[in-house]
């Protein structure tokens, strides 16, 4: 993606079976867990760059001894920063002390069997060390502490909050993840309060009744009672003070999840082959955490996974598939190529099929995969119109010779590795002019590979947000190389409306496609269908959530795609280059051709899979016609 976004968080749940001397013993080291908690991270790092944290929990220990331990980092390097930190705790240890499993547990920090880490990727608010998770519920009572981490934005927190407020609570702040904490915390409260009221009668001590709870404590009761009104997409990973752990993903599968057990080890993260890495575990034995469902380890290493909200039609968040997840899991990069080789056609219909005078590339490198996909699409076309020129010249009067056979055979796809993303560029200079002509240097090319106004040259882009990357840089680097037109090949459909499960998309008026819709309306004398859809925003402002429709989408469709993708080339085209610019979409039949188990596609369709997403859409609209610079949610 050319327009850098921020998005989904990255989680790590780890959970050791054995005692920590048995991976002492096995593996020649205590710390086990906390390197593998470690690589997990670092390999799910393309999912937060905000900051880091991490909390362990020891199990079976004594009243009086610290059993929690948490660190986080919101340093640039946070990753190194947040471990440095941690392993400081061992720096001064005798060598013979650091092959003590026992004595590590019994006194140092981090050696704890239930581990959690999390990668922040923030989509608003602040980016301090309170902002970074896992948040902590503290208690006194070692079941009542509550550790959590998530991947996760709800639609509804002015709601949650307020029955919070209503139970007598007076949260510190109002958030969703302040707000999901204390939700959980408080049905974590009362079903511990429940189960003491249960035993107590029966003449048990507390301290009796303590061991009661952590054998009684019923997770998917907990979840399903705290989670049945929650919005939203999410995954949440906590640990309760006394080692009880869970995974939970919302009942349409919109945020990813993954999880891996064998007998030393659960292990559940946000992307599979950061699992499959780290454990050296086949695809086959990497589940996905089934959508309303919990993966629930209790303190005594009982693994199950059980639903605990009703699960909705499936909407898992096509998204990962075209950006945000790592391109090394299988199935994901072969929808990658997919969704470049659809393409195929549609960009050799724009070139008149002429291939000797066409060069294709990719920009960013997370395009590469698509254009691999492309490529072999237009190959299979081009092999195609060879066939059928070697079977017309078998057909005519002067037959097929070695000279018109090469002929054919010589005729190639040229692509070429053209733009290349330099050193990021700090600007300073107050002056938005210098400040552009700066940014426009953040691209570079290769140079002398283009025949100067005679060559088309075919961009890949993996998605198009709000086009200012193309305008201000790319276009404007590539046109130096004297093409005669630059056509732009996004793999991603026009993105059309904000997110609100979990990316920084939120503001309508920073979407190049509704900038093109806009334009269109104002310049086909239709701008009053703005003003009509934002009344009709206004009528349904108090509905209930599930009685509101997207009064956006009826707008869009006043023009074909076509219309906006021109208008769209118009909009990001900088003033001063010479090439003719056009850009190509994918379809949103494409996207779910090409990524049919993830049909998540609400910021391209406009279909939001909860009832919040309307009132979203709406409440971007009335935003940008109000002219407020605010998020919708």
């Amino acid at each position: 993606m050319s327009d850098q976004i921020k998005h989904e968080c990255g989680i790590v749940l780890i959970r050791l079976l054995k005692p920590l001397e048995h991976y002492q013993q096995k593996y020649g080291s205590a710390f086990y867990g906390l390197k593998k908690l470690q690589l997990m991270m670092l390999k799910q790092r393309n999912r937060g760059q905000d900051g880091a944290g991490i909390a362990t929990i020891k199990l079976g220990v004594e009243p009086g001894k610290k059993y929690i331990s948490r660190k986080r980092s919101n340093a640039s390097n946070y990753l190194d920063d947040l471990f440095e930190q941690v392993y400081r705790h061992f720096n001064a240890v005798p060598a013979e002390q650091l092959d003590d499993a026992v004595w590590l547990k019994n006194n140092k920090p981090y050696m704890g069997e239930v581990m959690l880490g999390h990668l922040r990727y923030g989509t608003h608010g602040d980016n301090t060390i309170e902002t970074c998770h896992p948040f902590l519920r503290a208690s006194n009572w070692i079941n009542r502490n509550l550790l959590l981490a998530g991947n996760f934005n709800l639609t509804n927190v002015d709601e949650l909050f307020q029955e919070l407020v209503e139970l007598g609570q007076f949260p510190k702040e109002k958030s969703d993840t302040v707000t999901v904490l204390e939700k959980l915390g408080h049905f974590l409260d009362d079903e511990v309060q429940r189960i003491h009221t249960w035993f107590k009668p029966d003449g048990y001590k507390n301290t009796e009744i303590n061991d009661l709870i952590y054998d009684n404590l019923d997770l998917q009761r907990l979840l399903r009672r705290a989670c049945k009104k929650f919005d939203g997409g999410y995954v949440m990973a906590g640990m309760i003070g006394y080692g009880d752990s869970f995974i939970m993903r919302d009942p349409w599968g919109i945020r990813p999840a993954f999880y891996y057990a064998d007998d030393e080890i659960v292990v559940a993260a946000s992307e599979r082959p950061a699992i499959q890495t780290v454990f050296n575990a086949h695809i086959s034995q990497v589940k996905e955490l089934q959508p309303g469902h919990v993966l629930i380890i209790k303190r005594n290493g009982q693994v199950s996974e059980k639903p605990f909200i009703e699960a909705r039609p499936r909407a898992a968040c096509s998204f990962e598939r075209i950006y945000f997840s790592r391109g090394t899991d299988h199935d994901i990069y072969m929808e990658r190529k997919k969704l470049g080789d659809q393409l195929a056609e549609t960009v050799l219909q724009s070139v008149a099929y002429d291939f000797k005078h066409t060069v294709f590339a990719f920009v960013p490198n997370t395009a590469e995969t698509a254009f691999i996909g492309l490529m072999e699409g237009v190959e299979r076309v081009l092999n195609r119109i060879k066939q059928e020129k070697i079977l017309k010249l078998q057909t005519d009067e002067n037959g097929l010779n070695t000279k018109k056979l090469e002929k054919i055979l010589a005729m190639r796809v040229r692509q070429e590795k053209l733009v290349v993303k330099d050193a990021k560029i700090r600007t300073f200079i107050a002056d938005d002019t210098q400040r552009s002509e700066l940014v426009s240097y953040v691209y570079d090319v290769t140079y002398g590979l283009v025949q100067n106004e005679r060559d088309t040259l075919v961009l890949l882009d993996d998605s198009i947000v709000r086009g200012t990357t193309l305008r201000d840089s790319i276009l404007q680097i590539a046109s130096r190389l004297r093409p005669k037109k630059i056509i732009i090949v996004s793999s991603a459909p026009q993105i059309r409306y904000p997110d609100c499960y979990g990316i920084d998309m939120s503001k309508l008026k920073e979407f190049v496609a509704f900038q093109a819709l806009v334009q269109l309306l104002r310049e086909t004398g239709q701008e009053q269908a703005l003003h009509d859809a934002y009344a009709r925003c206004k009528a349904a402002e108090n509905l209930p959530a599930d009685q509101m429709r997207n009064e956006l989408q009826p707008v869009y469709e006043l023009f074909t795609q076509e219309e906006l993708s021109a208008k769209i080339a118009d909009i990001v085209t900088p003033a001063n280059i010479k090439p003719k610019v056009e850009v190509i979409f994918q379809t949103v039949e494409g996207l779910q051709n090409a990524c049919p188990d993830n049909n998540g596609d609400w910021y391209f369709s406009g279909n939001y899979p909860t009832p919040g997403g309307n009132r979203v859409v709406n409440r971007a609209f009335m935003n940008y016609m109000e002219k407020r610079d605010e998020r919708a949610y």
